[in-house]
C-alpha cells in the first residue's frame, strides 16, 4: 500500500492507541476513533464490512474488505497482504480526517468539509489485491505515474502477491497484459473502440458493461454492473493460472463462474513462436458458404496447415469454401460415370518438389471423390469431430516447398558491398510476407518492418518504395556509407538485398522506435525525463561530430531529423538513413547541388533556396531537432 493518513496498528508496534467502541457497524471513524478486533464499518448500503479476518487456516490476522451480505466469507481487499498481524490485538486508527467504507467497496481517506464527493486524499480502489470490482479502474494515472494493477494471492491461506498479475500495458494501442512473475503469459489485442481484439469475452453484455479510457492524464479500463441487483466480481486465480469472472447465484448460495481466460493452451503468450498459428477447437475442415472457389485457393494457400480445398457446395456449378487441415481421410479415388451428382473435385496442396517430378501430370491436380454423408454433414455444418490443438511454426523450407518457388534475378549481389547479402525469400519469411501487424512506419522513402530471422534475431527491414525517389546508385550508396561507419550513435547495417525491383536494407532492430513517437506523443512523452532527454541530445550530437569530424570520411547526412533518429533498448539515440548522404574529400568542407533532397523544416535556408550544403547544414537541422526534444511539439 502507499503512504497512509491512518495507522494500523498490533501489539508489536509500541505505539498508543484510541479505542472508541461506537466505532462499530457504521461506515465510518473520524478523528482519533478506532477499529479493532470484533468491530467492522459496514458501507451505507449494507454491501460490504471492512474488518480484521484470518484467510483459510492462516493464524495471521489481516485488515480487509469482505462482502457483508454473503453467506460465504468473499474478501476482496486486504490491507496488510506484506505486513500480517501476528495475534488478535490488530486495530485500525483514524488521526485527523475521515475514514468511510463506500457503498462500492472502497475504502477512502478524506477531508470532513471536502465539497466534491468524489475527491480524496487517499483509496483502496487505487490499490487492488486480487479482485476487480465495478467502479474500480485498472490503468494508469499518467500524471502521477500510479499504475492499477491486479496480483493473486499465493494461496487461500496467504494473500500476499503471487506470481500473477494483470494490468494494461503502455503502447501506441494499449492491450491488457497478464504476467506471470517477469514473462508475459496471456495478452488481449489492442482496443478497438468496441472491445479487445481477440478477446471476444471481453465485451458489454446484459450483465454488466464495459468502457475503456485513454486521454492524456489516464489510461484505464473499468466495468460497471446494469442491474445493482446482481452480484459480480473479477479476480485472478494464482491456482489455475486464470482471469475469472464470478456471478453471485443466490439460490444455490454460491458463486457461479461467468467466464474464464485463457481459455485454452492457444491464448497462452507466444506458445507457437515466430509464425505460428496455434488452432483449436475446431474440426479436420472449415466452411465458408460465401467464398468463391478462386478466393478459397487463396485462403488455403495462405495457410500452412490446409493441404486441400473444395466447393462447399457442388450445385449449379459449385459455390462456398471448404478447406481441410492435416491428413486427408476417409477420400476414395474412383472414375467418373453415373455417380457424378455425388463426385466433388478436390484441390490437394502439394510439395513443389512433387510437382517437378511430376510435370507431365501437374495440370491434373482434381482428384474425383465421393464424399461420405457423414463428412459431408461434418464440413457443411461444422460439427467438431476431433478438437486438437496444432502449433506449427513455418521455416523457410517449408514456405519454399509448399507455397511458391521465387524466380531470382538478383541485381548487384555480386559487387563487393561489405555486407552480407539477404535473398527476398529470407526476408519474405522473417517478416511474414511484409504482414501489416510486423510495420514498424513508414516514409517518403517507403516502408519499414520488424522481421525475426531463423536464429530468432531481430531486424528492421526497410523496404524502398519506386516513389521514394532513391534509385540504384542512391541505394549502394547508403550501403557502402553506413559499412564504412562505425559508431554507437549511429545505427547498424545488417545486410541489404537486391532482387527485381525490391531494394531493401537490414539494420538492427530498435525497440523503442522511432525518436519522433515519443516525443510528440502526449502520453509516450511523459516517460522521457528531462536526464533521459538531455543523453539523447549528447548521443545524436556525437554521432553527428563522429560524422562531420572523427570519421574517416567526412559525411554529410542531408536529412537530420526525429524520425530519422531510432532509439535502442537503453534508449540510446542512433542515427539512420543515409541514403541522402554525401561524403567529402579532403579539405572539401560544402557542396552545391540543384536537387535539394531532405525534409523541409528541417533544411538551412541557404540548402533549401540555393543548394548549397555544408557540416553547418546539419547543425541547422540539429538545431530544429533540439528545440522539438526540449518543447515536445513539431516543426
Amino acid at each position: 500500500m502507499d503512504i497512509f493518513a491512518f495507522v494500523l496498528l498490533s501489539s508489536s508496534l509500541l505505539l498508543f492507541f484510541f479505542l472508541v467502541s461506537d466505532a462499530a457497524n457504521t461506515d465510518s471513524i473520524t478523528k482519533s476513533q478506532s477499529l479493532s478486533e470484533g468491530m467492522t464499518l459496514v458501507s451505507k448500503d449494507g454491501s460490504y464490512a471492512l474488518g480484521f479476518f484470518s484467510p483459510g487456516n492462516s493464524g495471521y490476522r489481516y485488515l480487509g474488505i469482505w462482502y457483508n451480505n454473503i453467506p460465504v466469507r468473499t474478501v476482496v481487499w486486504v490491507a496488510n497482504r506484506l505486513n500480517p498481524i501476528n495475534d488478535s490485538s490488530g486495530m485500525l486508527v483514524a488521526w485527523n480526517p475521515i475514514v468511510q467504507l463506500l457503498d462500492s467497496g472502497n475504502l477512502v481517506l478524506r477531508e470532513e468539509n471536502e465539497e466534491n464527493p468524489e475527491k480524496y486524499l487517499w483509496q483502496s480502489f487505487d490499490y487492488p489485491s486480487d479482485t476487480w470490482l465495478p467502479g474500480m479502474k485498472l490503468g494508469w494515472d499518467l500524471r502521477t505515474g500510479l499504475e492499477r494493477r491486479l496480483s493473486t494471492w499465493k494461496s487461500p491461506d496467504d494473500p500476499s502477491p503471487g506470481e500473477l498479475s494483470w494490468g494494461i500495458e503502455l503502447h501506441n494501442y494499449p492491450k491488457i497484459v497478464m504476467n506471470k512473475g517477469t514473462e508475459k503469459f496471456f495478452r488481449t489485442g489492442p482496443w478497438n473502440g468496441l472491445g479487445f481484439s481477440g478477446v471476444p469475452d471481453l465485451k458489454d453484455n446484459p450483465v454488466y458493461t464495459y468502457d475503456f479510457v485513454i486521454n492524456s492524464d489516464e489510461v484505464y479500463f473499468i466495468y460497471n454492473m446494469i442491474k445493482n441487483s446482481v452480484i459480480s466480481r473479477a479476480l485472478l486465480n494464482e491456482t489455475s493460472s486464470s482471469y475469472e469472472r464470478y456471478i453471485w447465484v443466490s439460490e444455490d448460495k454460491k458463486w457461479s463462474l461467468y467466464l474464464s481466460m485463457p481459455k485454452d493452451k492457444c491464448e497462452g503468450y507466444n506458445l507457437c513462436g515466430p509464425y505460428g498459428n496455434c488452432i483449436i477447437d475446431t474440426t479436420y475442415s472449415w466452411v465458408n458458404g460465401s467464398l468463391s472457389l478462386d478466393e478459397c485457393r487463396v485462403k488455403c494457400l495462405n495457410n500452412c496447415s490446409c493441404t486441400a480445398y473444395a466447393n462447399s457446395d457442388i450445385k449449379n456449378g459449385g459455390s462456398g469454401c471448404a478447406m481441410w487441415f492435416g491428413d486427408l481421410i476417409d477420400i476414395r479415388q474412383v472414375a467418373a460415370n453415373g455417380q457424378d451428382a455425388y463426385i466433388q473435385d478436390v484441390y490437394i496442396r502439394m510439395n513443389a518438389s512433387e510437382q517437378v517430378n511430376h510435370k507431365e501430370e501437374k495440370d491434373k491436380q482434381k482428384v474425383k471423390v465421393i464424399v461420405i454423408v457423414v463428412v459431408a454433414i461434418a464440413v457443411v455444418f461444422g460439427v467438431l469431430l476431433i478438437p486438437y490443438c496444432i502449433c506449427k511454426r513455418t521455416n523457410f523450407r517449408e514456405k519454399m516447398e509448399n507455397n511458391v518457388m521465387i524466380d531470382q534475378n538478383i541485381e548487384g549481389q555480386s559487387e563487393d558491398m561489405e555486407v552480407p547479402f539477404f535473398t527476398l525469400a529470407t526476408i519474405v519469411i522473417a517478416t511474414n510476407n511484409f504482414s501489416s501487424y510486423n510495420k514498424l512506419g513508414e516514409g517518403g522513402f517507403g516502408l519499414v518492418y520488424k522481421g525475426t530471422l531463423i536464429d530468432r534475431k531481430e531486424i528492421a527491414v526497410k523496404r524502398l518504395s519506386p516513389k521514394s525517389g532513391q534509385g540504384l546508385s542512391e541505394f549502394k550508396n547508403e550501403v557502402i556509407l553506413i559499412t564504412k561507419l562505425q559508431h554507437q550513435n549511429l545505427v547498424r547495417l545488417l545486410g541489404y538485398c537486391i532482387e527485381g525491383d525490391e531494394k531493401m536494407l537490414i539494420y538492427e532492430y530498435m525497440p523503442n522506435g522511432s525518436l519522433d513517437s515519443l516525443i510528440f506523443d502526449q502520453m509516450k512523452a511523459k516517460v522521457l525525463g528531462w536526464s533521459m532527454r538531455f543523453n539523447i541530445i549528447c548521443g545524436i550530437a556525437r554521432g553527428l561530430l563522429y560524422l562531420h569530424e572523427d570519421s574517416r570520411l567526412r559525411i554529410i547526412h542531408r536529412d537530420l531529423k526525429a524520425s530519422n533518429v531510432l532509439l535502442d533498448s537503453k534508449m540510446n539515440p542512433k542515427i539512420s538513413d543515409f541514403g541522402m548522404a554525401r561524403i567529402f574529400g579532403g579539405d572539401q568542407i560544402e557542396g552545391n547541388t540543384n536537387r535539394v533532397v531532405g525534409t523541409y523544416g528541417y533544411m538551412a535556408p541557404e540548402y533549401a533556396i540555393d543548394g548549397l550544403f555544408s557540416v553547418k547544414s546539419d547543425v541547422f537541422s540539429f538545431g530544429i531537432l533540439l528545440l522539438e526534444i526540449i518543447s515536445g511539439k513539431k516543426n
